[in-house]
C-alpha cells in the first residue's frame, strides 16, 4: 500500500514537472501601485476634466493583499529619479487650493520621495499617489511575501518606464530614458531580489543563439522549477532597443522586453485588445510565446458590467490577464475578473484553456506553503 501512494505521488510530481509556466493562464492587476487620487484632488480634477477623472477613479488595496487575494502579476510604473526630490512637491494640492479647495493630508511626510531612486506614480502632479513608494520597497514588498508563501505560482512583475513633458504649468518634467536608465533599473531590481529568486532571459535562454530560438524550442522552464520565484517584464516595446542596447537577446539583462515575435529577445509580447483580434494569440501562445492582454472595457462598460471583452480576453489564452478589478476587488457594478476554479481558493490561475497541457491540473496550482 505504501509503495503504490509512493509510486501515485511520484507520477503526480513527474506529470507537474513537466507542466511549463507559460501552460497557465492567471490574473494580475493593472497599476497594481495606484491608490487613488485624494479626494479634494480628484473633485477639482473632475470640473477641469471629467473625462480624465473617470478614468483615474480606481484603487488598489496594497501590494501583499493584492497576492493575498490571489492576484499572480502586478504592474509598476517607475519614473527615474537620479538625484532626488523631482516629484517631492506636485502641483495637485496647488491646483486645488487655487479653486479654493482644501488641501488633503501630505502624500510624502517621511520625506521618501527627496531621495534619489525610481519612483513609482501613474502622471507626475496629477495622479502621484502610491500604496507603495520608493520602487525598491514596491520590491521589498513583493519580496518579503514570497519569503512568507515559498510555494507561490511564479510572480510576473510588469515594469513601465515613464517619460514625457510637463502635465501642468510649473510642473515636474520627467528624465528622458536612456540606456543608463535601464542599468539602474537592473541594478535596483537586483538590490533587492538575488539571484536565485528570479527566472531572467539567461536562465531561459540557455545555450541557444537567441532567446526567441530557445522559446521555439525548449520553450520555459517548469512550473515546479519557477514556484517562489519572479519574473520583471518591461511594458512598453518602443524602450526595447535602449534596454538591449550592448545586451543582446538579453544577455545579462534581468526584464523579458515586450518583443515583436521573432526577433531575438522574443518570449513574452503583449496584445492588450486581443478581443477584437481572436486569431492573434492563440496562435502566439501555441507557438510558445507568453502574452500579456487588458480585459476591462473602460469605464463606462465596468459601470454596466460588461463582459464580452473580458470573456474574450479569457478564452484567448492570454497567460496574464490584466485588470484593474481582479476578484476580492469588484467595481460596484459587479464587474470583476477571475479564472479560479470553484473551491479554489488561491491563486487566481487555472490551466491553460488552449494549450490545455495533458498533464496539468487545476490542483496542482494550489500553493503550499
Amino acid at each position: 500500500m505504501k509503495f503504490a501512494i509512493f509510486f501515485l505521488l511520484g507520477l503526480a510530481s513527474a506529470s507537474a514537472q513537466q507542466v511549463r509556466i507559460n501552460e497557465i493562464q492567471l490574473v494580475g492587476t493593472h497599476n497594481s501601485y495606484h491608490s487613488g487620487i485624494s479626494p479634494n484632488e480628484m473633485a477639482n480634477l473632475r470640473k477641469l476634466n471629467p473625462r480624465a477623472a473617470e478614468s483615474l477613479a480606481y484603487r488598489h488595496p496594497s501590494l501583499e493583499s493584492q497576492l493575498n487575494d490571489g492576484v499572480r502579476q502586478i504592474e509598476l510604473d517607475v519614473y527615474g529619479d537620479a538625484k532626488g526630490g523631482l516629484f517631492a512637491n506636485p502641483q495637485g494640492p496647488v491646483l486645488a487650493a487655487q479653486s479654493g479647495l482644501q488641501t488633503d493630508p501630505p502624500f510624502d511626510p517621511a520625506g521618501i520621495m527627496r531621495k534619489p531612486g525610481f519612483k513609482v506614480l501613474h502622471v507626475q502632479d496629477i495622479d502621484y499617489r502610491s500604496n507603495c513608494e520608493p520602487f525598491t520597497n514596491c520590491l521589498a514588498i513583493v519580496r518579503s511575501w514570497s519569503k512568507a508563501h515559498p510555494g507561490h505560482l511564479p510572480i510576473f512583475i510588469l515594469v513601465e518606464n515613464k517619460d514625457g513633458r510637463p502635465t501642468v504649468k510649473e510642473g515636474a518634467s520627467p528624465e528622458p530614458l536612456t540606456p543608463e536608465t535601464f542599468d539602474a533599473l537592473d541594478a535596483e531590481i537586483r538590490s533587492v531580489f538575488g539571484a536565485s529568486e528570479v527566472i531572467t532571459p539567461d536562465d531561459v535562454r540557455g545555450t541557444h543563439k537567441t532567446l526567441n530560438e530557445a522559446i521555439l524550442s525548449n520553450g520555459w522552464p517548469a512550473l515546479e522549477k519557477a514556484r517562489g520565484r519572479v519574473l520583471f517584464l518591461l511594458d512598453q516595446r518602443r524602450v526595447g532597443s535602449l534596454y538591449t542596447q550592448g545586451h543582446p537577446s538579453l544577455e545579462g539583462r534581468v526584464l523579458f522586453t515586450n518583443a515583436a515575435p521573432g526577433t531575438p529577445d522574443a518570449a513574452f509580447t503583449e496584445c492588450n485588445d486581443s478581443a477584437s483580434n481572436p486569431d492573434l494569440v492563440p496562435g502566439l501562445i501555441r507557438k510558445g510565446y507568453i502574452v500579456r492582454t487588458m480585459t476591462d472595457p473602460g469605464p463606462a462598460g465596468v459601470r454596466s458590467n460588461e463582459t464580452a471583452r473580458r470573456d474574450a480576453s479569457i478564452q484567448s489564452g492570454a497567460q496574464i490577464l490584466s485588470t484593474d478589478y481582479p476578484a476580492g476587488e469588484a467595481a460596484e457594478s459587479g464587474y470583476f475578473v477571475t479564472v479560479r476554479p470553484p473551491g479554489n481558493t488561491q491563486p487566481n490561475a487555472r490551466c491553460n484553456p488552449v494549450l490545455k497541457p495533458a498533464n496539468c491540473l487545476d490542483d496542482m496550482l494550489k500553493e503550499r506553503r
